[in-house]
């Protein structure tokens, strides 16, 4: 495992990151790793991830969004907006060379949300991201996947009180909170779509709960771009962590790694 470094430049922020394969980034297309809602950065696709990036003499960079982690910061301050832009100068900062960004879960929308910003502010940075990996990407959650599939209780527990405790699989109830889902609605993407110009991999578990696979059909269709594809993995749980399906995401990663070096498979 790499060493846990700290980027105190974001002002209000000091976040925890990771680099890891190659010393440098100034080699061949390295990966940029964003984690899911409540992850953090030494999770098992993480670091199944730094595995691939050491064996193949890449760079890879993580880090913990604010209140995740290692990071400072209150789970529950979190928001959309604080997280993309933390994601923004993270790139910005921490790399120089082509990168695959894999998004899992939240970190799918993240990635999308990126490479829009990117496309938009930043178009030389833009050119960088050589391919999106999104695993189970939980694009527009606050609404699609939070807001509108509470019940009424929920709901007015939101309201009331500014926070929904919401029962996890995982661990300890999410907390969820009113202004979260009220910043997320400053970024929904899939009922307008999102062009993007890279090549993008969508891979999905069968039997995820959590980011049905529905919603990846409708992330799917949201995408208009020129090579982006949609991968099932049966009977696949929104972790998708089993020695077969971590190898896939690392086969999807590092085919669009290869692809950017200029490699023909």
């Amino acid at each position: 495992m790499g060493r846990v470094a700290f980027d105190e430049d974001l002002k209000g922020f000091r976040l925890a990151y990771m680099k890891d394969g190659a010393a440098d980034d100034i080699g061949p297309c390295g990966f940029f790793w964003l984690g899911g809602y409540k992850s953090e950065m030494t999770g098992t696709k993480a670091e199944t991830l730094a595995d691939l990036a050491r064996s193949t003499r890449r760079n890879f960079f993580r880090f913990d969004y604010s209140g995740h982690g290692q990071s400072d910061g209150l789970f529950v301050d979190g928001t959309i907006s604080d997280w993309l832009e933390q994601a923004t100068h993270m790139f910005l900062r921490h790399t120089q060379n082509p990168r695959i960004i894999v998004g899992s879960s939240m970190g799918g929308w993240l990635a999308l949300l990126l490479a829009r910003r990117l496309l938009k502010e930043d178009p030389v940075a833009a050119r960088r991201i050589a391919g999106l990996v999104l695993i189970a990407p939980a694009a527009d959650m606050t609404k699609d996947l939070m807001w509108d599939e509470f019940d009424r209780n929920a709901r007015a527990e939101l309201v009331e009180t500014g926070v929904y405790r919401r029962p996890s699989a995982y661990g300890e109830p999410y907390a969820i909170t009113l202004r979260l889902l009220e910043d997320g609605a400053q970024h929904l993407l899939l009922e307008d779509g999102i062009n993007l110009p890279m090549p993008i991999r969508i891979l999905q578990g069968s039997a995820d709960e959590d980011v049905p696979p529905a919603h990846a059909v409708k992330t799917f269709e949201a995408i208009t771009a020129s090579d982006v594809t949609l991968t099932f993995l049966k009977g696949g749980d929104h972790r998708l962590s089993t020695a077969v399906q971590l190898r896939v995401i690392q086969e999807a990663v590092l085919q669009l790694a290869l692809r950017a070096d200029g490699v023909r498979y």
